[in-house]
């Protein structure tokens, strides 16, 4: 007989398919995704290198202006103006307003403040000594009695609200001020001395300073030069802040009432970096609830300790938008491309699909016998067409080869089912008489030791049940303290007579059965308890423990001394496959069965366990599986016969590591 065909796994259809899609729905997407996925990095990338620059230039302008003030108030100190002047206030009030400072004074050698302005102010003595040439430009924090004692507005104008979630023991206002401080050698007028020379005309200072809080002038020139009109789309904006610690007090960034943010706070993660660490921050940051690509760089006074920051930084999210309409116009143009090609490739492939589809559906019929089946092509242009001709060709020659050995098994096949029926039949007759031989030899003696056994033990029991009935008559009343053992005798007396019928019903094949509407069934739960003192003695010597949990609500439809024979023969199995002691365990519950309500009562135990062999046959009678210990083999024969004829069912398993569970079902009554 030719091997069955096996299915196809791998269809030619598919394999096409994917040569023709895969560039273009699979390859062309994922090196599309790669390129966008690295163009989206690029992009970041370039955007973090522009905020980069952008700081660079507001640093360096930064710097630009405490270099060009320290140049201007050295050209004033060197000038001949400051040399003749006679009103040395008048001069520097006049020269302050000029170079835009909001402090300029004159200090003596021993500290004293010589001139002011603006009038009235009283500045502490600078802090160090002027350099001898040039000029000493740094930024410094001016605490508020600094800035009072030079002016109170400049006090102020540096005092600035803290937020609410300001570190936890600080002040709810910042009161210090951030100056851009310039310190020049001076020449008294009339002094002759040079302060480029080295003597400083004694040792006098000029100092000048612009004080950075609330300076909008500093971060507006900052934010236009580094951000000229036309350098970002409309959509988006650049800021620039200047901090004092964290907190900005000089900021083009605007909140939702489109008012300036001072006094507002940088992230936690920015404070930490910039003023905690002294690096640069160069990322994505959160500003007042919304995310730029920002810059942030320490602000060091002249001792290089960090005491501010300056900041520049691009909106994110109009960069974020033209990202996603380039990736949705790349996708849309793939998608349209798709749809544009993916269909003459498919229209390519039809005429490859075709021509085997229809060599495949031939293959198909020839399998479930059709030799009849041809492809249908008749022209063979390519090489698949051929092959299909030449299919064709084959299959003619095959179902003529066909038609013959048909003919000739046809003649076989007659022969051969003819003497194969009359094999049949003498086996079935065979196998017909040796199983009634079988039947017969087995009932008839069971039929003898049945009747045997009926009358040996029915004459003992006679002569216990009349002595039981003597004994109960004779002690009269002194029998009560008794009764409960006489009634057990003489309950245990009728079961081994019943026993003793029932086998030899068993024995009988026209046994009629149990009328079930008139039988009030039984309790499972009672009849339980009734063989406990039954099998005790054997437990307690065994040292084998019973275990119940009867949870049926249901009366079985089977008489209580039958359903108690089931019951102990199956526990004094579960003792005798348990030598060594261990536990059994009896569990019932109701299990309706077909429709049909019933109660499922389960025995099991931990012995040796029951050959898989013997599982098959355990039932039948005369099969034992404690051969060579005693065992009949109708123990189980019995039961099921009692089961059975009840309409329920008894079932075994058990596993290859021991122990054994015997199943019964019994409707309920």
């Amino acid at each position: 007989m030719a091997e069955a065909a096996r299915p196809i796994r791998h269809s030619v259809r598919h394999k096409l398919l994917a040569i023709a899609l895969l560039p273009v729905l699979v390859i062309l997407p994922v090196l599309l995704g790669l390129t966008m996925y690295q163009w989206s990095l690029k992009f970041d990338r370039l955007l973090l290198v522009k905020v980069n620059s952008d700081l660079t230039v507001a640093r360096q302008y930064l710097d630009h202006i405490l270099d060009t003030t320290g140049e201007r108030i050295e050209m004033l100190a060197r000038s001949a103006e400051f040399s003749r002047t006679t009103d040395m206030a008048a001069l520097l009030d006049r020269q302050r307003r000029r170079l835009g400072l909001d402090y300029l004074y004159l200090a003596g050698p021993d500290g004293r403040i010589l001139a002011a302005s603006p009038a009235g102010a009283r500045p502490g003595p600078p802090a160090g000594p002027a350099p001898a040439r040039g000029a000493r430009s740094t930024l410094a924090l001016l605490e508020r009695e600094q800035l009072r004692a030079i002016a109170p507005a400049l006090a102020a104008r540096a005092e600035m609200s803290r937020p609410r979630d300001a570190v936890a023991g600080g002040s709810a206002a910042e009161t210090r001020g951030l100056v851009a401080q310039s310190v020049v050698a001076a020449r008294l007028p009339g002094s002759g001395s040079d302060p480029g020379g080295g003597t400083g005309g004694g040792g006098a200072v000029m100092v000048a300073g612009l004080l950075l809080n609330g300076n909008l002038s500093v971060v507006d020139s900052i934010n236009a030069l580094v951000y000229p009109p036309g350098s970002l789309p409309e959509q988006s904006r650049g800021t620039t802040s200047l901090f004092l610690g964290d907190l900005r007090i000089a900021t083009n960034v605007t909140d939702a009432g489109g008012a300036r943010a001072l006094g507002t706070r940088a992230s936690a993660a920015v404070r930490e970096r910039v003023i905690g660490r002294g690096e640069v921050w160069l990322d994505r940051a959160l500003v007042l609830e919304q995310w730029y690509v920002s810059a942030y760089a320490p602000l060091r006074d002249g001792a290089g300790k960090a005491i501010g920051m300056i900041y520049v930084g691009i909106l994110e999210q109009p960069f974020a938008e033209a990202k996603r309409r380039t990736l949705a116009w790349v996708l849309a143009g793939f998608l349209l491309a798709a749809l544009v090609t993916v269909p003459v490739f498919l229209l390519w492939a039809r005429s490859i699909f075709r021509p085997l589809e229809r060599i495949g559906a031939t293959f198909d019929r020839v399998r479930a016998g059709d030799l009849a089946a041809r492809t249908g092509v008749t022209r063979g242009d390519d090489e698949i067409g051929a092959l299909a001709l030449a299919l064709d060709g084959v299959l003619a020659r095959l179902q003529e080869h066909d038609r013959r050995l048909r003919a000739w098994n046809s003649t076989l096949n007659r022969r051969v089912e003819a003497r194969t029926a009359a094999l049949h039949r003498a086996a079935r007759e065979l196998e017909a008489a040796t199983y009634q031989l079988v039947q017969s030899e087995k009932l008839a003696a069971l039929g003898e030791i049945s009747a045997g056994i009926a009358h040996e033990v029915n004459n003992p029991l006679a002569v216990i049940q009349g002595n039981l009935d003597v004994l109960r008559e004779t002690l009269g009343p002194a029998a009560a303290p008794a009764e409960t053992e006489l009634r057990l005798i003489d309950e245990q007396v009728q079961r081994i007579s019943q026993i003793v019928t029932q086998l030899l019903d068993f024995a009988r094949a026209d046994q009629p059965g149990t009328d079930p509407a008139a039988d009030p069934g039984t309790d499972p739960a009672r009849a339980l308890a009734d063989c406990l003192p039954l099998v005790g003695h054997m437990l307690a010597r065994s040292s084998v423990a019973l275990r119940q949990d009867i949870r049926a609500t249901r009366a079985v439809r089977i008489g209580r001394i039958a359903l108690q024979q089931v019951l102990v023969n199956l526990i004094v199995n579960a003792v005798h496959a348990m030598p060594e002691g261990g536990e059994i365990r009896i569990l019932g519950r109701n299990e309706d069965r077909g429709g049909a309500p019933g109660v499922l009562l389960e025995v099991a135990d931990d012995g040796e366990g029951i050959p898989a062999a013997l599982q098959e046959r355990l039932f039948d009678p005369f099969v034992t599986g404690r051969a060579g210990r005693g065992g009949t083999g109708l123990g189980l024969s019995i039961c099921r016969r009692l089961i059975e004829r009840q309409g329920g069912s008894i079932a075994v398993s058990s596993g290859s590591g021991g122990g054994s569970s015997f199943r019964i079902w019994l409707p309920a009554a």
